[in-house]
């Protein structure tokens, strides 16, 4: 699936509290409880349904925003492809940056219609 080019490295600087990933280790599961978004600062993660790999992001992409944004489990699997490095993003955090930058709520949609469309081109 191809991602849309739309940086998230602002979210991701300096000083902010990361989280460490090794390589293969699991970030969340499908069917888990969400809580966060992840901005990836370093590393790849793979995106699985089951089996099938659905995506590869590359720093400075997001994942896992769908579950914050539904109030629903993981809808996939997201693991290490490379140690990664990740912001997390609360949901308070996640609902002040839409409230207070419109161009970040955006950027999200943006990002949520592009995997759509790949989804669909892909099964459709």
């Amino acid at each position: 699936m191809t991602v849309p080019d739309i940086d998230f490295s602002l979210i991701a600087g300096d000083g902010i509290a990361t989280r460490s990933v090794k390589a293969g280790e699991i970030v969340f599961k499908e069917g888990d409880e969400a809580n966060e978004l992840f901005v990836i600062k370093s590393g790849d993660i793979e995106i699985q349904l089951g089996n099938r790999k659905l995506a590869e992001l590359p720093a400075n992409s997001i994942f896992g925003e769908m579950a914050l944004i539904d109030k629903s489990p993981r809808s996939a699997t997201a693991i290490a492809k490379t140690d990664v490095e990740l912001v997390p993003v609360s949901e308070k955090q996640f609902l002040f940056l839409v409230a207070q930058t419109p161009f970040f709520a955006l950027k999200v949609m943006r990002v949520l219609a592009g995997r759509l469309r790949a989804t669909n081109k892909n099964f459709g």
